[in-house]
């Protein structure tokens, strides 16, 4: 079986050689008209009926950049619209779609070997973001490549974890002292740990926000919730409840400095909320549960964005009691700016005026809501 790096690998190679023609690479002038072809197919895809191939070549080249190509071909299957889809397009697409089908099933093997590495020293961990997806199954994780294994573990038990991890094969590699320092006293998660032959990275957490962050959500209550889901008949893992899932991924993109996939983790936001929305009382609970662990701003923004930016359905009420409980300030008039603007495929056709500050903007937000001002300026200093 390939492994997940590998896979990475083949995805970097196909993706690097027919990704942009090089006038796009080089250029550094935002184009002011911006096409979005490929945020237009995710809110309408019945659009694609009417494309010539100027427009499949446009919608191939953003989505590509967004790390969205599988993803496309799944949406407008599911939408009916696969008939529309022309050969010289489709091959695009199927050719990512093989390596996704590669990923997610790479990913499941990995998986079942960080559980049987942990088995005799701690209670089996909580599988988060992309890696459940793939597990539980959920619509989310249709057309993705994910990079990595996230797992959730007590805090007390991190050493112990990192030590069984370490003799199956996963280790940090070298670090200085600062930098184990900036992991293991400030962050959320022990340095990135790659196995040693296949290439798997796992960032082992025991929270889901840096500890010298201004939110700080009970990662206990996180575990305790969690809920298990069988991948096949002998075998089950752990992933957050609905709730935590939905909040868990608006805590990581609304904190995040960098949006090269912004688009795309937007889009998984959206399709967690379209999924779990069949769930009885599911928004009331999301909007109580953001309370209790302290993450009514991160769920603000996510409703806020993905309502404007992918026009998902989310109830009037539910956006009440946010404003009422994050009230709408000058500052978030500065989010819209930057948001509008990033949260689109990294791709040349889609950046407006002002791209690159919103870009410089989010950048140091993030650095901020990261650390306070007195680790913050030392570290940006020494790095």
């Amino acid at each position: 079986m390939p492994s997940i790096f590998a896979i990475q690998n083949w995805k970097k190679r196909y993706t690097s050689s027919i990704d942009c023609a090089p006038a796009e690479r080089a250029s550094p002038v935002p184009n002011e008209t911006s096409k979005q072809v490929l945020l237009n197919v995710l809110r309408h895809p019945q659009q694609v009926q009417t494309f010539g191939l100027k427009e499949w070549d446009l919608l191939l080249r953003q989505a590509r950049r967004a790390d969205m190509l599988a993803t496309v071909h799944q949406w407008l299957t599911r939408a009916g619209l696969a008939g529309y889809i022309p050969d010289k397009v489709e091959k695009h697409f199927t050719a990512h779609a093989n390596l996704v089908h590669a990923n997610q099933t790479a990913i499941k093997w990995e998986v079942a070997q960080i559980y049987a590495a942990l088995a005799e020293v701690c209670d089996p961990p909580v599988v988060l973001k992309g890696a459940a997806y793939v597990l539980a199954g959920i619509s989310a994780a249709e057309g993705r490549i994910f990079n990595d294994i996230d797992i959730l573990v007590p805090k007390q038990d991190i050493n112990k974890v990192e030590q069984a991890l370490f003799l199956a094969g996963w280790s940090a590699g070298h670090l200085d002292a600062y930098d184990q320092k900036y992991y293991r006293t400030w962050m959320h998660e022990l340095p990135p740990l790659q196995h040693m032959r296949r290439g798997t990275v796992v960032d082992v957490h025991h929270t889901i926000l840096p500890e010298t962050g201004h939110l700080k959500p009970d990662a206990q209550k996180l575990l305790s919730a969690a809920v298990t889901v069988a991948v096949r008949d002998d075998f089950s893992v752990r992933v957050l409840a609905p709730v935590d899932m939905v909040l868990h991924s608006a805590a990581h993109l609304f904190h995040e400095g960098e949006f090269d996939h912004g688009l795309r983790d937007l889009f998984d936001l959206h399709r967690l909320l379209i999924h779990f929305s069949e769930e009885p009382d599911f928004w009331q609970t999301l909007v109580k549960r953001a309370e209790v662990l302290d993450l009514v701003p991160p769920l603000f923004y996510a409703a806020r964005y993905v309502q404007a930016i992918l026009q998902t359905p989310v109830p009037v009420p539910v956006l009440e009691s946010l404003n009422r409980l994050f009230p709408t300030t000058p500052i978030t008039r500065l989010m819209d700016f930057c948001y509008q603007r990033v949260l689109v495929s990294d791709h040349q056709s889609c950046r407006r005026r002002f791209t690159g500050l919103a870009e410089y903007l989010l950048f140091v937000r993030s650095h901020y809501l990261r650390m306070p001002l007195r680790l913050l300026l030392p570290h940006l200093i020494r790095k």
